[in-house]
């Protein structure tokens, strides 16, 4: 969808367009430029972590409900409700240095969180089942994380293997000729 300038073109026929905006990604791009593939391990880990961040919201929910009348209920809505958001903008940050050792700090902080919401209250919360979420969500961090990293190799020799492999057929068109 291009928008219209004023100006007339210099035949005086039709009025001049402006050029289509492009993403960074299109104006960096280049005919034959092969793009690396996208990181499993970030896809892995990032979806875990948006998992997590809608358990806090019901968690927070939950916690909150259950004590209403507690001085401290409107703390552990807060709380919670804090912890997702930060666990969602982790997705963010995931690629740069220190990305995945702030995911692991989070898994222990949401853990701990549950545990000691838990103990802090005592409407109807077990304490020993209170860190089954946090344990469970802490295994698929785990399995996010190391079974991601291992699919990243695999497919980055694959790739590496593909562009070999078309850099000679290239390379046979040229002695062809």
């Amino acid at each position: 969808m291009s928008e219209t300038v004023g100006q007339m073109s210099d035949d005086g026929s039709t009025p001049q367009r402006k050029p289509p905006r492009q993403t960074r990604a299109q104006r960096e791009w280049r005919p034959g430029q092969v793009k690396a593939p996208r990181s499993v391990k970030t896809l892995f880990a990032s979806t875990v972590l948006c998992l997590e961040a809608v358990l806090m919201f019901f968690f927070s929910l939950a916690a909150w409900g259950l004590n209403q009348n507690g001085p401290y209920a409107w703390w552990l809505l807060g709380g919670s409700l804090l912890l997702g958001l930060i666990l969602i903008l982790t997705c963010a940050v995931l690629q740069r240095p220190g990305g995945y050792v702030f995911g692991w700090v989070l898994q222990f902080v949401m853990l701990f969180g549950f545990i000691g919401v838990a103990l802090l209250t005592s409407a109807g919360l077990i304490v020993p089942l209170a860190a089954l979420p946090g344990v469970a969500f802490m295994a698929c961090w785990w399995y996010a994380v190391s079974k991601g990293e291992q699919l990243d190799d695999e497919k980055m020799q694959r790739f590496q293997a593909e562009e070999a492999l078309a850099q000679d057929a290239t390379s046979e068109e040229n002695n062809d000729d």
